[in-house]
């Protein structure tokens, strides 16, 4: 265990680390954001609504009078979030951005608390480094948009479940569900990764044993964060035309993914498509949802080949910020500007996702055994091979690291380095985003959700074997007291 004294210091590089992300952040968040747009003029009404008392809503114009109409075609989470501070300090063109400000910096700061259940303690500070300064998530700052504050519950409810696996397990597991509940709220995709939190309290003892402290706290954690999720649903039973969990665009997205004009990224579905005649979002949802069902039935090749162009069109660019930016303020980010953006946070982005799937890699130059050794370096070409092809090919296919990264993560390839449970939710997060996105669609602004991740495995690369060096006291699962 760390002395005090340790602690106490790695402490103070939490807290350093977010006045650093802090200021990066809000420097962009003051001088860059303008008038959201895209979808982030939608969670912006919302929240202005939530904010002056009508909730989730909108106006209608029924018999020349106006209406009140409820939403839930978007989550909720992202705009009642913002809604509190709308509320206290004004729905003002900075609010939002010094929002997302402070929660990527909190981001930072769980990044490197969590790494420290994963690896040692110069590992984990790298970590909230890389965290702390990618260009990327920097940028987000100025958007209106949900991915930081989707990848702060996925983290945070990490961290919660690992700084009470050994002490207050069933604490850690309601915290964390709570956290992932309110996650969900904001990207119901978040729930996918509940199953996982059952990692940290594996613990000693017999396949039995393990798997039944395992099944509790992911059981515990799952039921309360679909607990918190309850009240939203019974609202949207209430005053919607039927009932839908927290929002009303999976059947769009599934059809967007399925439809005859599918290309694997966002395409707009037409009444001419198949849902002509609809009277409410949820009705208008359940006919797409059974649209995309149908098309998948009907050509299920298709449908399947489509997986590597949303995969891609998912990991293999960031270019999201920067056309966002040139929406909302053109004069300020002509083409030639973008063009340097995108090329400088898709660079980033693709150096993180192979240093991420490093992370899983030992470094070939220690003493192994031939056959150990011969799998790594095996598993260090895939990842520089991948790199390699993807910079050659005019397509740039950069998505199969993604791959390579769940792969390694749950083959037991030998030589491999210690994976603890904090390893393996990462990966669990990893796998959610893209068998996700396999299934919908992809864009390039779906990854930011578990950049922060890839920041923590990517702190991982190359670390020796676990068959002959076993993780620091630090990178246990039972950490330092926090």
């Amino acid at each position: 265990m760390d002395k005090p004294s340790d602690e106490g210091r790695d402490r103070l590089f939490s807290a350093a680390l977010f006045v650093l992300a802090l200021l990066l952040r809000l420097y962009v968040a003051i001088a860059w954001a303008r008038e959201p747009v895209w979808d982030g003029h939608y969670y912006d009404f919302g929240a202005r609504r939530i904010a002056e008392g009508f909730g989730y809503s909108d106006d209608v114009v029924v018999g020349g009078q106006r209406v009140w109409h409820p939403w839930c075609h978007y989550p909720v989470g992202y705009s009642g979030f913002l809604a509190i501070f709308y509320r206290l300090f004004g729905a003002g063109p900075m609010t939002a951005p010094v929002v997302n400000a402070v929660t990527g910096a909190l981001v930072v700061v769980l990044v490197h608390r969590l790494a420290r259940y994963a690896t040692t303690k110069n590992r984990a500070r790298a970590a909230g480094l890389l965290c702390a300064l990618d260009p990327g998530l920097i940028v987000y700052a100025a958007l209106v948009m949900t991915e930081p504050l989707a990848a702060l519950g996925l983290v945070a409810a990490g961290w919660l479940v690992a700084r009470d696996a050994k002490t207050k397990p069933m604490r850690g597991a309601l915290l964390a569900g709570l956290t992932l509940g309110l996650a969900t709220l904001v990207r119901p995709q978040s729930l996918l990764c509940a199953p996982a939190l059952g990692l940290f309290t594996l613990g000693d003892g017999t396949l039995r044993t393990k798997l039944k402290k395992g099944l509790v706290t992911a059981g515990i954690a799952l039921a309360t964060a679909v607990l918190v999720v309850l009240p939203w649903t019974a609202r949207n039973c209430r005053v919607m035309d039927g009932c839908a969990f927290v929002s009303t665009n999976a059947g769009w997205n599934l059809a967007i993914g399925a439809s005859p004009r599918a290309t694997g990224r966002f395409e707009t579905l037409r009444a001419s498509d198949g849902c002509k005649v609809v009277t409410g979002q949820v009705q208008q949802d359940q006919c797409w949802r059974d649209e995309g069902l149908r098309w998948i039935t009907n050509d299920p090749i298709r449908w399947l080949s489509l997986v590597p162009k949303k995969l891609s069109h998912t990991f293999d660019h960031e270019s999201f910020p920067m056309g966002y930016l040139g929406e909302a303020n053109p004069a300020a980010w002509p083409e030639p500007r973008k063009a340097t953006g995108r090329a400088v946070l898709t660079t980033v982005h693709v150096a993180l996702l192979a240093l991420a799937a490093l992370g899983l890699v030992a470094s070939p130059l220690g003493r192994l055994p031939l056959r150990a050794r011969l799998t790594q370096i095996a598993a260090l070409l895939a990842v520089l091979g991948v790199v390699l092809h993807g910079i050659l090919s005019d397509a740039h296919p950069f998505w199969p690291l993604a791959v390579l990264i769940v792969l390694f993560g749950a083959l037991p390839l030998p030589g491999a380095p210690a994976r603890n449970a904090a390893v393996g939710y990462l990966v669990f997060a990893v796998a959610t985003v893209a068998l996700t996105h396999a299934i919908f669609f992809g864009e390039d602004r779906y990854h930011v959700v578990i950049t922060p991740v890839l920041c923590l495995l990517a702190a991982l690369a190359l670390r020796p074997s676990g068959a002959l060096a076993a993780p620091s006291r630090a990178a246990a699962d039972v950490p330092p007291p926090s």
